[in-house]
C-alpha cells in the first residue's frame, strides 16, 4: 500500500510503484479533471500539485509521491472564490475546455512564484501547456487579472 494525501484526504492505494501518479488519479481514485494529452509531460493537460509545486502527473510515478501532498482543482482552497478561477471565467479563456484545468494548475503554481509576472514569464511558465484552440492571449489577460486582483486583496 501507498499513502499519500489527496486534497486534504489521506489516501491508500495498492498498485505497482511505477504507476504514474495521473493513472492512480483518474482510475483509482476517481478524480478525472487531470487530462491525459500526451503521456511524455510535454502538454500539461495533467498538471497537478505536488507539496505546492506544478507538476506533470503522467510522468511522476506513485511511488515518487508517496507521502507527499497532491492537490488536483478539486481541492483548490476557497475553489468558488479563487482569484484565477475567476478571472478565467470573466475573459472567457476555455474554448473546448480539455486543457484547462492543467493550464489553471500552472497559472496558480506561477503566481505563487510571481506576483506581477510579465508577459515574457507567463509566456515562459506556461509554454509547456499546450492548448489546442489557441486561447493564448485569454490566459495570458486571465492571468495579469488574477494577479491584479491578488494584489489587490493584500
Amino acid at each position: 500500500m501507498i499513502e499519500l494525501t489527496v486534497n486534504g484526504v489521506k489516501r491508500q492505494v495498492d498498485v505497482a510503484p511505477e504507476m504514474p501518479l495521473l493513472w492512480v488519479l483518474r482510475d483509482e481514485l476517481g478524480i478525472t479533471s487531470p487530462k491525459y494529452g500526451c503521456g511524455v509531460a510535454q502538454c500539461g493537460a495533467c498538471t497537478v500539485h505536488i507539496d505546492g509545486k506544478a507538476v506533470r502527473s503522467c510522468q511522476s510515478s506513485i511511488s515518487e509521491i508517496a507521502g507527499k501532498l497532491v492537490v488536483t482543482i478539486e481541492g483548490l482552497e476557497n475553489r468558488d472564490q479563487h482569484p484565477v478561477l475567476q478571472a478565467w471565467i470573466e475573459h472567457q479563456v476555455p474554448q473546448c475546455g480539455y486543457c484547462q484545468t492543467g493550464q489553471i494548475m500552472q497559472a496558480i503554481s506561477l503566481l505563487e512564484r510571481a506576483s506581477k509576472p510579465t508577459d515574457e514569464l507567463i509566456d515562459q511558465v506556461m509554454s509547456g501547456n499546450l492548448c489546442r484552440c489557441g486561447t493564448y492571449p485569454r490566459i495570458r489577460a486571465a492571468i495579469h487579472a488574477a494577479a491584479a486582483k491578488k494584489m489587490a486583496e493584500k
